[in-house]
């Protein structure tokens, strides 16, 4: 049995349906499900949900045969201001589950983030020591407190389970994200404006270095994520921290004129100023080191953005209702 937490998100829910199609018995784990979060889990033919709090409960008892753990649940808004929630849902939660991982002697896999490489001053090394980087928002630090946490229980030897990874996925976008509302990716933004009012509005630039809409982060496809996720399961014998991007950082403008094209129409794309809400918590620039899962064995191609795109709005096209 696998377990999947944060399983009805949004790369939660297409890791569930990978491993699915793979044949494996899953037990998924997330908040009470809401129309827009169970519609993610459609077409999985056979599973077990459990509440996440329940969840916990039924570890001391209830949980047996489990092969890996697929921590991704967690509050991944970058905007929360709530520090007391996110420590305990996004730190307290996780130490949790390594603990329990590390007395079963199971396979833990869990969400870091490219929040926790803050504005990039270090650069977006995944072997740069985390406790040298300074997250832009509580989002960031809750992940990067985590990932501090674990590498010192890892160098003290103390508990750890016997295999883990964390991965500092970046600039996620592709099916299943609808539920995000304003959290969800520019791809997602940009085909629900588009087919709303026929244009899309990007964010102006608050740094000069940058023009509108010239921005550059490490936008990659859900199922590079996934591909990431399994492969480090099934393969990876070096315990760590690694970088789910595709180390090719591409323009907002980019992603956006992506978007028009998968639908057939011109670029119609105006510029507006950015919510005062995530001025200063908002990365101009993200490219990921792919070097150590490289090194590790995983030789993938990542998905070319325009290839992603069009996968993204044949899905949304087929799956969404009205926007």
């Amino acid at each position: 049995m696998i377990v999947v937490t944060g399983a009805a998100g949004f790369i939660g829910s297409n890791l569930a349906h990978r491993l699915a199609a793979e044949g494996h018995e899953l037990l998924l784990v997330d908040h009470p499900l809401t129309p827009a979060k169970a519609a993610n889990l459609v077409g999985l033919s056979s599973f077990r949900f459990l509440d996440h709090e329940r969840f916990l409960t039924a570890l001391r008892s209830e949980v047996r045969g489990v092969e890996a753990v697929f921590h991704l649940g967690a509050c991944s808004s970058t905007t929360e201001s709530d520090w007391a929630y996110l420590e305990r849902n996004n730190v307290g939660y996780t130490r949790t589950l390594w603990n329990w991982c590390e007395d079963h002697g199971c396979p833990f896999l869990y969400a870091s983030s490219a929040a926790t490489y803050g504005d990039g001053f270090h650069g977006f090394d995944d072997r740069t020591p985390p406790s040298e980087l300074t997250p832009l928002n509580l989002y960031g630090k809750s992940k990067n407190d985590f990932d501090i946490w674990a590498l010192a229980e890892v160098a003290a030897g103390r508990r750890c389970p016997l295999r883990w990874a964390g991965l500092k996925f970046f600039n996620v976008y592709g099916p299943r994200e609808s539920h995000k509302g304003r959290m969800a990716s520019v791809v997602y933004q940009t085909w629900r404006q588009v087919k709303a009012t026929g244009g899309m509005a990007l964010f102006r630039s608050t740094d000069p270095a940058y023009e509108d809409g010239g921005q550059l982060r490490d936008f990659v496809f859900v199922g590079d994520n996934v591909d990431h996720l399994m492969w480090l399961w099934k393969h990876a014998t070096a315990n760590g921290l690694y970088n789910s991007g595709t180390g090719t950082p591409r323009t907002f403008l980019d992603l956006a004129k992506a978007v028009f094209a998968a639908l057939g129409r011109e670029p119609n794309i105006r510029f507006i100023e950015m919510p005062k809400d995530l001025a200063g918590k908002y990365q101009n620039y993200t490219k990921a080191t792919m070097t150590k899962i490289r090194h590790a064995g995983f030789d993938r191609t990542p998905t070319l953005l325009e290839v992603g795109v069009l996968e993204t709005v044949r899905w949304l096209e087929m799956n969404t209702g009205s926007v």
